[in-house]
């Protein structure tokens, strides 16, 4: 089972509500919306949407970001979001997508769900909508400070997901870091090369410096928490400048406002691709259920797509697969 917190991002329960039912149309999965009834069916009604294979299941707290996350997950048990997380925990073979803080979201995933048996530290995921392919950066901030074992752990965990959910056969795997030589780096990113290179089941291709990120060939970025945060923002940051950037020159004058209705079908395609929209969420890796975190700000759209997401990681049994590795 899909199970959406339908309480959770900017524009809850409108995207949830409009996503879900564009994945019942894409997909033709059920989908069970958590939160309030009567608000979530509001939605319903006064879009004029059909409810063909969607359930809801009440839960009348929410989650705020103003809420202190880890005291909200243990005091608000009716919230959408621990409601949810409850219910992956009760099914292991169902997966949850959220919008929710991103601090909440790691608290639920750590207090409700629990970790992995075997796994040192949950990782969150972001995929960058790079030039030549998706690209998975883990972790992006769950977890500040990183053992070499950690970061291993990562490119494990996260090989397994693009293989599985992204369809990527044997991916690439780099780990960030000042230069693409060996030597280079931190003791910690010293360590994390010759133990990333040592592992067999890792198809580990090097160190990436940052320049390379966005235009590269490998499939997984793997680094500290807090190294993969400011790469993301960073990242997003330019995004929105180039954005403001194109948009001054294009309102410039005259001709320049020629040249945008002569060039914006081919700019706009090409600005698509790189849209996180296209892929909606990334994962929360490492604790014990599927938990597919979207974008705070995701439209239906996004939201839909990160329900495409949620759906492969349930059909492709990437939970029991990253079991396995620990199992072992």
């Amino acid at each position: 089972m899909i199970y959406v917190d339908a309480f959770g991002g900017d524009y809850a329960p409108d995207a949830m509500v409009k996503g879900a039912v564009l994945a019942v149309q894409e997909f033709n999965r059920e989908i069970t919306l958590v939160g309030h009834e009567e608000k979530i069916k509001e939605v319903f009604d006064k879009n004029n949407l059909s409810m063909d294979k969607i359930s809801i299941i009440h839960a009348p707290e929410e989650i705020t970001c103003h809420d202190e996350s880890a005291l909200a997950i243990r005091r608000k048990k009716q919230s959408s979001l621990v409601v949810a997380a409850n219910l992956i925990k009760e099914d292991r073979n169902s997966v949850l997508v959220t919008a929710g803080s991103t601090g909440a979201v790691l608290s639920a995933g750590v207090l409700v769900t629990g970790r992995i048996k075997g796994v040192k530290r949950p990782a969150l995921g972001a995929v960058l909508p790079a030039r030549k392919k998706p690209i998975l950066l883990m972790d992006c901030g769950a977890n500040a400070d990183c053992t070499s074992e950690y970061i291993k752990q990562f490119a494990s965990m996260s090989s397994i997901y693009m293989k599985y959910v992204m369809g990527v056969e044997n991916p690439k795997v780099a780990l960030a870091n000042i230069g693409s030589e060996e030597e280079k780096g931190n003791k910690l990113y010293k360590e994390a090369h010759q133990v990333l290179k040592e592992t067999e089941d890792i198809n580990f291709a090097g160190n990436m410096e940052g320049t390379e990120i966005m235009n590269s060939d490998n499939d997984v970025i793997v680094c500290d928490g807090f190294t993969g945060n400011i790469i993301l923002k960073t990242i997003e940051g330019m995004g929105n400048l180039m954005k403001d950037i194109l948009k001054d020159v294009f309102y410039t004058n005259t001709k320049t406002k020629l040249s945008y209705v002569l060039t914006k079908n081919v700019l706009n395609k090409e600005m698509a691709k790189l849209s996180s929209k296209r892929y909606g969420g990334a994962p929360l890796l490492g604790v014990n259920g599927g938990i597919i975190k979207a974008h705070g700000n995701s439209d239906e759209t996004a939201f839909k797509n990160a329900i495409g997401q949620a759906i492969k990681f349930e059909e492709n049994e990437v939970l029991e697969k990253i079991k396995n590795i620990y199992a072992k």
